[in-house]
C-alpha cells in the first residue's frame, strides 16, 4: 500500500512538473506569434463611408501622409465588402450584413482601387487591417442560394437570422465545408490585397477551433495579425492576438461619469491578468463604431478635458494596442450614422497634436511594447491619482493622472522609483526637462496628465 501511494505521488508530481513545463511554453507562443510590428503599433479604424463626402478609397487616400504624421501605423478598414439589399436597414445599410466576401462594395471604389490604396499605405511603412464577419452573412449572401446548408435553420426551415440582427443570417459552423470557404474567402484578401491582417466581428459567437484551424492556415499566407471583437479567454488561447478589454472600457467610462474611482483600475487589471493568456494584446479604446454610434461615445462619455487622461491610459496601460476611431482628432462631437451618408468635416483637428505626441512616444519607446510590464506607484490619494511606471532597457515611461474633475494633492514617496533612480526625465506635454524623476509632492489640475520619459 505504501509504494502504491509513493507511486502515485510521483505520478501527480511529474504530472504537475510536465504540467508547469507545457504550460509556460504555450503562454510564450501566443507572444511570440505576434508580428514584430505590432508590439509597439497602433490601430486607427476608418470608417470609409463617412470619412469624406465621396466616400471612397480614392478620397480616403488624401488622408494617409495626415494620419501618418500623426502618428498612426495601423489603418482598420470597417468591412468594404458588398452591403445586402434585402431587409436592409436604412438607406446603405449595415456594413456588417455582408453579401459576398470576395468582393468590394462599388459605393466604395474598385478592387484595384482597393489594391492600390493598400500599396500606398504599405509605401508608407504603415499597416492594412480589413474588418471581417464571419459570424452571419447579409440577407441576401450568395450563399444563401449557392449553398443553403451553409446556414443554420429557424423552425420554419429557412436561414435563421443572427442574434436580435434582421438583416443577417447566422452561419453553421458544424459545417466543414462552410468553414473552409471562409478560410478560403480570408485567404483571398492575402493574396489579392496583401493586406496585414483582420479585425473579426462577433469572433466570441464563433467556436474555438475553427479559430485554430483559421489563423494556422492564414499564418501559412503571411504572418497576419489577428484582432477579435470579444474579450473571451478562448479568443487568445486559439491564436488571435488581441481582443476588446470590454471591461477595462466599461471601468474607464464609469470613472469619467464619477461612478467609481480609479482603485476600479487595479481591479479590472486584475481580472484580465486571470483571462487571459500571458501577453495577450488589448484593443484599448475611448470609442468606436459601436460605441459612436450607439452610446455616446466619446463626445458625452469623456467630455472636453475629461477625455486626456483615459486617451493617456489607452496608450501606455500594459498590453495594450491602442485604438482611435475615425474622427477623434477632429474630435467629432455626435453620433456618426450607421445606416445612412453623415461625413465627417474635418479641418479643426483639435485633438490632433494630444494623439501626435501620444501615437509618436508608443512607436518610439520600447517601455511602451505591448509585453512590458508596468509597476503601480501608490500615492496618499490613490481614489482620484493613479499613477505608474514601465520599463524596457534604458527606456521608460512613468504616468500620473488626475481621474477627476477636481484638483488633486497627492505625494509619491521617492523609494517607489528608486528603479528610476538616477535617470533624467522629460514631460511629454509640457516639454519641461527635469534633472531626475519627479517624486514627492505634486498638484494635478482637474483631468490633467502627466506623462514622464
Amino acid at each position: 500500500m505504501k509504494l502504491f501511494f509513493i507511486k502515485t505521488f510521483l505520478i501527480i508530481f511529474c504530472g504537475a512538473v510536465l504540467y508547469q513545463a507545457e504550460a509556460q511554453p504555450a503562454k510564450q507562443a501566443i507572444a511570440a506569434a505576434h508580428p514584430g510590428w505590432s508590439l509597439q503599433s497602433n490601430i486607427y479604424e476608418v470608417n470609409i463611408r463617412q470619412y469624406t463626402r465621396e466616400g471612397t478609397f480614392n478620397a480616403f487616400a488624401a488622408h494617409i501622409d495626415r494620419l501618418k504624421e500623426m502618428g498612426v501605423h495601423t489603418l482598420w478598414f470597417m468591412p468594404i465588402n458588398p452591403i445586402s439589399k434585402v431587409d436592409r436597414k436604412g438607406t446603405l445599410g449595415s456594413y456588417y450584413a455582408v453579401s459576398d466576401y470576395t468582393a468590394v462594395n462599388p459605393e466604395f471604389g474598385t478592387l484595384q482601387d482597393f489594391q492600390q490604396l493598400v500599396k500606398r499605405i504599405h509605401q508608407k511603412g504603415m499597416k492594412v487591417l480589413i474588418d471581417w464577419v464571419p459570424n452571419h452573412t447579409g440577407a441576401d449572401h450568395r450563399w444563401l442560394t449557392e449553398q443553403p446548408v451553409f446556414f443554420v435553420k429557424d423552425s420554419s426551415g429557412k436561414a435563421a437570422m443572427a442574434k436580435d440582427w434582421s438583416d443577417t443570417r447566422q452561419l453553421d459552423f458544424a459545417n466543414p465545408v462552410m468553414r473552409d470557404s471562409m478560410i478560403a474567402a480570408m485567404k483571398y484578401w492575402i493574396r489579392q490585397a496583401d493586406i496585414d491582417g483582420f479585425r473579426c466581428d462577433v469572433a466570441w459567437n464563433v467556436p474555438g477551433d475553427f479559430w485554430k484551424d483559421c489563423i494556422a492556415q492564414l499564418r501559412k499566407e503571411k504572418p497576419v495579425f489577428m484582432l477579435a471583437e470579444g474579450e473571451d479567454g478562448y479568443l487568445p488561447e486559439n491564436g488571435f492576438d488581441a481582443v476588446y478589454p470590454w471591461k477595462a472600457f466599461h471601468v474607464l467610462v464609469d470613472i469619467a461619469a464619477g461612478k467609481k474611482n480609479a482603485l476600479a483600475l487595479d481591479t479590472v487589471q486584475r481580472l484580465m491578468d486571470s483571462i487571459y493568456p500571458a501577453n495577450t494584446m488589448l484593443l484599448h479604446f475611448t470609442s468606436n463604431h459601436d460605441e459612436n454610434s450607439w452610446n455616446k461615445a466619446d463626445y458625452a462619455t469623456m467630455p472636453g478635458a475629461s477625455h486626456q487622461p483615459f486617451a493617456v491610459l489607452t496608450q501606455t496601460l500594459p498590453g495594450s494596442i491602442p485604438l482611435v476611431y475615425s474622427g477623434q482628432e477632429e474630435p467629432v462631437l455626435r453620433p456618426i450614422a450607421f445606416f445612412e451618408k453623415d461625413p465627417i468635416e474635418f479641418g479643426q483637428y483639435k485633438r490632433a497634436p494630444l494623439y501626435k505626441k501620444l501615437l509618436h512616444l508608443r512607436t518610439g519607446n520600447q517601455a511602451l511594447a505591448a509585453h512590458v510590464p508596468m509597476q503601480k506607484i501608490h500615492t496618499d490619494n490613490d481614489e482620484a491619482v493613479y499613477a505608474f511606471y514601465r520599463k524596457s532597457g534604458n527606456q521608460f515611461v512613468y504616468v500620473v493622472v488626475n481621474l477627476t474633475g477636481q484638483q488633486q494633492v497627492y505625494h509619491i514617496d521617492p523609494a517607489s522609483l528608486r528603479n528610476l533612480s538616477g535617470r533624467t526625465a522629460q514631460e511629454l506635454f509640457s516639454g519641461k526637462k527635469y534633472a531626475s524623476v519627479p517624486s514627492g509632492k505634486g498638484i494635478l489640475k482637474p483631468w490633467e496628465s502627466r506623462v514622464y520619459f
